[in-house]
């Protein structure tokens, strides 16, 4: 069975991303500019400490989430499989039960090509018997014509001698 790919949902493109070379020269780019606003001093460290720890604790439970989504997929999608190779193994099974079956057939076509062969030499066999005794028979004929002929020309030499 073959499966035709679904379309990637946004939530999904974007879980994607967090997990590209994009995202990550991104992210850097973001703390290395909270690390510079702390050092430069331009705003009160505690603020931007609070802000930045705010981020990456925001972050953190949106990237546990995209994980935890990402997990549920994967599951989902084994569990598909798994059904797919049962099918599968399914299909396998009576293909195993057929080629089984398949040789019960070969077998009883051989033993019946076997027992065809012995009724064919049985069969040359009695057409030997019946040649046999054909040629027998048409040679006792022979020998009978060849004696009623013998006879009649005895007939007709005592008759004449009459």
């Amino acid at each position: 069975m073959v499966k035709t790919p679904r379309e990637k949902s946004p939530i999904e493109h974007f879980v994607a991303w967090i997990g590209s070379v994009p995202s990550l020269i991104f992210h850097s780019l973001v703390f290395l500019g909270f690390l510079i606003l702390v050092l430069s001093e331009v705003f009160p460290r505690d603020l931007v400490l609070l802000i930045w720890n705010t981020i990456v604790s925001l972050e953190a439970i949106y990237l546990a989430i995209f994980i935890q989504f990402t997990v549920n997929r994967n599951t989902k999608s084994l569990q598909e499989v798994e059904e797919d190779i049962d099918e599968i193994q399914g299909d396998v099974d009576e293909i195993q039960e057929d080629v089984e079956d398949l040789g019960e057939d070969i077998e009883e076509i051989q033993e019946g090509i076997e027992e065809m062969s012995e009724d064919l030499e049985e069969l040359s066999e009695d057409d030997a018997e019946e040649e046999r005794i054909a040629r027998q028979h048409a040679t006792n004929i022979d020998k009978l014509t060849a004696d009623v002929r013998q006879l009649l020309k005895d007939l007709e030499t005592l008759k004449s001698e009459r």
